[in-house]
Formats: C-alpha cells, structure tokens, sequence
C-alpha cells in the first residue's frame, strides 16, 4: 500500500484541491510540504499530534518537511474555531515558546541537512511593509469571499477585530513565500484552516501564475462530536512536566469504546492489517485495544521506558495498592496548611483534581473522592500534616490517581 492510500484508509485525509496530483507527488517522495504551528503556548498538545504524526509519515516514505513556526503569525491570532481574541504575547514569550516546540518536535521528526527544517515566519512577515503588502498582495484577497470563510464565522457573531481579519493573509503570504524561497509545493494543516490554506494556493496561481497543492487532516473528534485532547483541567499536554507520562498514558487509556479504533488508526504506526483484525473487538478486548493505543502513543511522545513505567503504575493501581512512584504528585507547602491541617476541598483543589471547591464538595458529597481507599464521607475532612508527610493517594471517581505529600 503506498503512503497516500494508507492515509486515506486511516482516515486521516479531510480535503485535497488536486487529488490525482497530489497523490502522484506523495506516493513519489517528491512533496515539499509546510505545516505551521502558532507559538501560543510553551509546550504542544494532542491538537498538535495529528500534524506531527502525518509528517512523520511522509517524511518516512521519503517526502521532506518544513516546519513553519508562526513567530510572526503569533503577533496577530488565529481566530479559527474561536469565539473570543486571544491573548497578545510579548516577543520574548513567542521566542521562548518557539524553541520548546523544536525540542519536542524532534521526537517525531529528523531535522538536519537534507532531511527536515524549521523556519520562522518572523524572519520575513515582522519586516513587511505595510503599504507594499497591500499593493502586492491585498489586492488578490476579495472581502466578501473572505467574510464567507469558516475561519471567521464564530468570531463575526462576538465581533472580528481587524488584526485578527488579516490572519487568512498572512497566513496565505506564509505559502507565497515559502513556495518562491523553499520550494515548497504543498501545504497541510486541519481542517479547520482550510479556507486559509485555498488563499495560499489563490495567492500563488495569481502571482506567479503556477500551481501549489493544499490537504487539511481530519481533525480529532471524538464519537460525540467534541475535539479530542481536552480533560476538565485543561489540554493534554506534550510536555511531560504538564502532562505526567501516566497522565497521558491514562488520557488514551480512558478514551471511550467507539472512538479507540479510530484513534488507534488515525494515531499510531501499527500496521493497516493489524489494527483491521480488531474491527470485531467488544467487551474486554476493546480495554486490551485501549491500551495498546494508550501504550503506542505514550511511546511516541515519552519514549518506550515512560511508557512501560505508566503501564506498570496502571495495573498495579487499577489492581488495587501498587507502585505509586510515578503516579502524578503534589508536594503541598506548609503555609497550605492551617493548625497543622488542610481540608480535603483544599487539597484537590491545589492538586489541580478540580477546577473549584465547589466541583470538588459536589464529588465528595457524590462518594466519588478517596483517600488511601477510604472513602471521604464528609465535604469537612482533614488532612493532617503526618498524613501528607507520609504521602496520601487520592482517587477522584473510577480511574484519577493523585498522590499529596509534604514538601
């Protein structure tokens, strides 16, 4: 099977504008392709995985990858599949937030002379002038067209600022500039960027008059139509000092019976053959599939001793006492403590296991919250500082495991 039927059959393919071109320059090797990543946060998240584990694909059947960090981009926002601006961040933090994306891209991908690169549109868009960008480039953008976008939808109901507005065209510029300079002749991204992705490829037939190619990936959904990669603390983070392995590990494993097939093909490198004998799997042998992707994945991003580790630490959990060496930890200081205590709402909540006390009083008074297997019957339980010396595991439902000990 050649690599892009094998991404069409992991359903990973969302939209193409030339199919039959497209295919002929993957399948051949012969792809140059950008996929840019806005600096918006100092580590990368599952969101992220997709893209990565695609250019690793491609890069693998011989196709050469341009990572395009958008430290330029990152000054205005995307306002993709968002209902409110986000944040303005200062140059030293985009800086700082695009070399911890390199460090964790190397996982994935071999940079180096011949092999992948990584470029930073900061370089060219940051010494554009203003009035020479409208003149050569503005005037290829139509505004009605570009108001019909589903990249502007949800933020034309809250209001769309201007800066943002001109997100489609920097990003468009990116494919322009890339296309004369690298050479890149392709362009991937979510599905969620498709509009901006088409700019490009307009932008390039109207000024040099030649063709370039877009693909936007399936994005990661799960059976109830919700964007996968999220918990009710936030993203799931690449970084394993966000993200403990055993958290990431335990993400996968918890995902629900009819979305793990999908991610085990959409996610890891298993064989095709392979991941089709399991299309017949129910009951205990979908937990068996859930772990097999908890531990691929795990294995991609933390490396094959992480994942051992947080496989060991889950069944000797789910098994009841075990290991907790790598279960996630907080060391609680002494001035949480009051009269040598801290209530039980307190400490889940400094544990990050809740996101307020009062989600954490609604699981105490619903029994789902223990402590060392106990289960805390009262919203005013204390814990005493020779607990917390000792270290105290607290579990939150059926499959949360946090352990507390004194600093």
């Amino acid at each position: 099977m050649q690599i892009y039927d094998e991404l069409v059959a992991r359903g990973l393919i969302a939209q193409v504008t030339d199919e039959s071109e497209i295919k002929k320059l993957i399948n051949e090797g012969k792809a140059k392709f950008y996929i840019g990543f806005d600096p918006t946060a100092d580590s990368l998240h599952v969101g992220h995985f997709m893209a990565l584990c695609l250019m690793k694909r491609l890069q693998e059947a011989g196709n050469k990858p341009v990572v395009l960090i958008g430290g330029g981009t990152g000054y205005v926002g995307d306002p993709s599949g968002r209902t409110d601006m986000r944040s303005m961040m200062t140059p030293e933090t985009i800086q700082h937030n695009c070399n911890c994306f390199k460090k964790q891209m190397e996982r994935f991908i071999e940079f180096g002379e011949d092999k992948a690169i990584m470029v930073n549109n900061a370089d060219w868009l940051l010494k554009l002038n203003y009035i020479e960008l409208l003149r050569e480039v503005g005037s290829c953008f139509s505004v009605n067209n570009m108001l019909r976008a589903e990249c502007y939808k949800q933020r034309m109901e809250k209001g769309l600022s201007f800066l943002e507005f001109n997100y489609m065209i920097m990003q468009s510029y990116d494919f322009y500039y890339l296309f004369q300079n690298y050479g890149c002749n392709m362009q991937f991204g979510g599905d969620d960027q498709w509009s901006n992705m088409l700019g490009g490829t307009e932008l390039i037939r109207r000024k040099l008059g030649k063709d370039a190619y877009a693909m936007t990936i399936t994005l990661l959904m799960n059976s109830e139509g919700k964007k996968m990669g999220k918990t009710a603390n936030g993203a799931v983070w690449l970084d394993p000092d966000k993200t403990s392995p055993f958290e990431f590990f335990q993400y996968w494993r918890n995902v629900g019976d009819k979305d793990v097939l999908k991610c085990i093909r959409m996610l890891t490198f298993l064989p095709i053959e392979e991941i089709d004998k399991m299309n017949d799997w129910e009951g205990s042998k979908l937990n068996e599939a859930k772990e097999i992707l908890a531990y691929e994945l795990t294995s991609l991003v933390h490396g094959k001793e992480e994942a051992e580790k947080a496989r060991t630490a889950s069944h000797a959990l789910f098994a009841g006492g075990g290991d907790d060496s790598n279960m996630p930890t907080t060391e609680i200081e002494e001035d949480s403590l009051t009269d040598g205590e801290i209530g039980i709402l307190d400490l889940m909540l400094i544990c990050s296991l809740v996101s307020s006390k009062s989600e954490a009083r609604r699981l105490v008074q619903q029994g789902g919250v223990f402590i060392d297997g106990v289960k805390a019957e009262a919203i005013d339980k204390k814990i005493s500082r020779q607990e917390l010396k000792e270290g105290i595991k607290i579990k939150k439902g059926k499959k949360t495991f946090h352990k507390a000990i004194m600093k």
